[in-house]
């Protein structure tokens, strides 16, 4: 089995034909890759870790057949790799605990719910009624809803089953709202206010925050000042900033950890809390001056 690194040269040329359907160039590649070794699993891993969603999918088809993935350290790679794309992450952190998650499957589902959110966007619509839209499509029309009755069941953290099972908590049901906004253009940010999350809508003429957890409901910034003072916390105007897609993931982490923990499985809630540990550690590292 060979060891070598890749070139330049011999990465994109393998790129080119991760994605070719033919059961000829696919049982061709699964042979190099396993030639490859150390080499292969590395490019497939950096790969499936990238932002094209295609070569991504099918970089992990290959990990999966060569049984080179490991769903948990893929994920620790990818918080050390400090490139955090919220779409990447998400699916990473699923694939921690579903580890033969389909990622083609949710992203096509994304992709869908963007083009049905396209389709019903009127011309020359402002940021608002685009909202509204993404709002019919994902609140009315796929119906999803905070998991009210079942808040700390762990599934509501992560974006597959959100999708699958139509409930999720803020954080989550944020995440799926960000991802199908992005797919249609609209420059939206994940907003950890205390106790909550929201998604924040910059207009220059001033911001406004949607609600996922509450069907999408629009909220101006002295309504969330109120709601934060209503959970007994002071509002400061840093509330009311994006937050990095860093805090997001690891806020979904601390959730896991706790929520496993409250199921009583230990394991699982040791697995987040490490995630969280891994986070903080990654930060401070290249924080420091």
């Amino acid at each position: 089995m060979e060891t070598r690194q890749l070139s330049a040269a011999d990465k994109e040329a393998l790129a080119t034909l991760l994605d070719d359907p033919s059961p000829t160039v696919r049982q061709a590649l699964l042979v190099q890759f396993e030639r490859l070794g150390d080499g292969g699993r590395a490019f497939l891993q950096e790969v499936s870790r990238g932002t094209n969603r295609v070569t991504a999918a099918a970089a992990t088809w290959y990990l999966r057949e060569l049984k080179f993935f490991d769903p948990v350290a893929e994920f620790r790679g990818f918080i050390r790799s400090l490139n955090y794309e919220l779409e990447t992450g998400a699916l990473l952190l699923s694939r921690t605990i579903h580890p033969a998650l389909d990622v083609a499957a949710v992203c096509a589902q994304l992709d869908a719910l963007a083009a049905r959110c396209r389709k019903l966007l009127p011309a020359s619509a402002g940021l608002r009624n685009q909202c509204r839209v993404v709002n019919r499509v994902l609140f009315q029309e796929l119906g999803l809803r905070g998991n009210h009755e079942h808040y700390t069941d762990p599934l509501n953290s992560f974006i597959d089953q959100v999708l699958a099972r139509h409930v999720g908590i803020p954080v989550s049901l944020c995440i799926v709202y960000l991802l199908v906004a992005q797919r249609i253009g609209l420059e939206l940010e994940p907003v950890g206010v205390p106790g909550h999350f929201l998604v924040g809508c910059y207009e220059p003429e001033g911001p406004f925050y949607v609600d996922a957890f509450h069907e999408g409901r629009f909220l101006t910034p002295d309504e969330v000042f109120t709601m934060l003072r209503e959970n007994d916390h002071t509002p400061q105007l840093a509330d009311l900033a994006p937050t990095p897609v860093r805090e997001v993931l690891c806020r979904c982490c601390r959730n896991l950890a706790n929520h496993y923990a409250m199921a009583g499985a230990t394991e699982q809630a040791k697995l987040f809390t490490g995630f969280v540990a891994e986070f903080d550690a990654t930060y401070e590292r290249h924080a420091r001056p």
